[in-house]
């Protein structure tokens, strides 16, 4: 018998960032093959061609969706959901994978669920079950979810909402979150090695700062993305470091007022397009506290005691350690938060807080999981209904 072909979809840097050691506990498996397809914000230059970053790490790349994301408008994002679809369907169709592994919900990777599930491939979901009302990530994310046939979850109470919309129990399975193997594995940087690499100097006390559209809002991002630059302008003996912004609708414009603050302010402040996950942690680890609306101040913050300024509705939804402070998009609520998230007693209350996405080691539970499941059925999907009581 052959290996079993593992076919894994990346289309973000962070979404990478979370699957790394997922992919080594594939590659070092002797029963099964790595099959990569790479898509999305990775082939793009405005986003920093991340797909070098995979080359780099010595993964092979089997498939490359170019997905033209120069049109960030909604319309735009839903002809590269499009592309996607149909640039899934080719590479699937070449690769034909015995099982197609997902991580949560960007547009890209429901063109990849909607292609392998028409076309009888079964696929593996990493993160579903999870809740974030402020973006349309949510409503991708459930999608999958019924799209999938494994499911690979990050807490019990996920596994219960999972199995809520109707997937059998006996193929849900609480793994925890696979980016804090990153906190478990990766070697941090120091902060001289991290300044340099970054081009700013964060030996003084800075902050880190990812921002993204706020894609169910009526409101424009931006609108909340200058009310943050606002309150952190007060904050000016501080650095700033922010991290790129994503590829959802409305990315072009947070990224033009965040770039003209940081080239107001070249000594402090400074927007890297991607970090990567060894900058990216080793950035977390030394920073005052994590600005933004990103899933790492929920997940991967709390593990290493640093304070969260949870901006917006983006993330609402997803279960909280206690070191995460969350505040309205506006100036003033920001920059209390901020200052309540600087304070003494918040500062030692993040430093033990305890993280609700389990333990390290997903990685390795995931690949176990698609080693030994038996896949001979795994098509065949019964609703699994529950009882009723409102």
């Amino acid at each position: 018998m052959g290996k079993r072909k593992v076919c894994v979809v990346t289309g973000s840097r962070a979404e990478y960032g979370l699957l790394y050691w997922l992919m080594r506990e594939i590659n070092s498996e002797q029963s099964l093959a790595l099959k990569l397809i790479v898509s999305g914000s990775h082939l793009e230059t405005n986003f920093g061609d991340t797909y070098k970053t995979i080359e780099d790490d010595g993964f092979k790349i089997d498939a490359s969706i170019q997905l033209k994301l120069k049109d960030d408008s909604p319309l735009g994002v839903s002809r590269s959901l499009a592309l996607a679809v149909k640039g899934f369907a080719e590479a699937l169709g070449t690769i034909n994978p015995d099982i197609v592994v997902i991580l949560g919900d960007r547009f890209e990777v429901l063109g990849a669920a909607e292609a392998a599930m028409i076309a009888g491939f079964p696929i593996a979901h990493i993160h579903g079950g999870e809740v974030t009302e402020g973006a349309f990530d949510d409503s991708i994310r459930h999608a999958i979810t019924k799209m999938a046939h494994l499911h690979f979850a990050s807490t019990e109470s996920y596994r219960d909402r999972i199995i809520q919309m109707g997937e059998a129990p006996d193929r849900v399975f609480v793994v925890g979150a696979p980016g804090l193997d990153n906190i478990l594995n990766l070697d941090l940087m120091d902060l001289k090695s991290l300044s340099t690499s970054v081009g700013i100097d964060l030996n003084r006390d800075y902050f880190l700062v990812t921002y993204h559209p706020v894609t169910r809002s009526k409101k424009a991002s931006s609108c909340a993305a200058r009310a943050m630059i606002d309150a952190l302008k007060r904050f000016s003996k501080a650095s700033i470091l922010f991290t790129g912004v994503n590829a959802d609708p409305g990315n072009a414009a947070i990224n033009r007022v965040i770039s003209h603050f940081a080239n107001e302010n070249p000594a402090r402040v400074k927007l890297v397009p991607s970090l990567g996950q060894v900058r990216y942690l080793s950035a977390l680890k030394y920073c005052l506290v994590v600005v933004g609306n990103s899933s790492s101040g929920i997940i991967e913050a709390p593990y290493l005691g640093i304070p969260t300024v949870n901006i917006g509705e983006r993330q609402k939804g997803r279960i909280r350690a206690s070191s995460i402070i969350d505040c309205g998009e506006t100036s003033e609520e920001i920059y209390q938060a901020l200052s309540t998230a600087l304070s003494k007693k918040h500062r030692n209350i993040s430093k033990k807080t305890t993280g609700k996405y389990g333990a390290p080691g997903a990685s390795k539970r995931i690949k176990d999981i698609l080693r030994n499941i038996n896949l001979e059925n795994i098509l065949m999907k019964k609703f699994f209904d529950i009882p009723l009581s409102i």
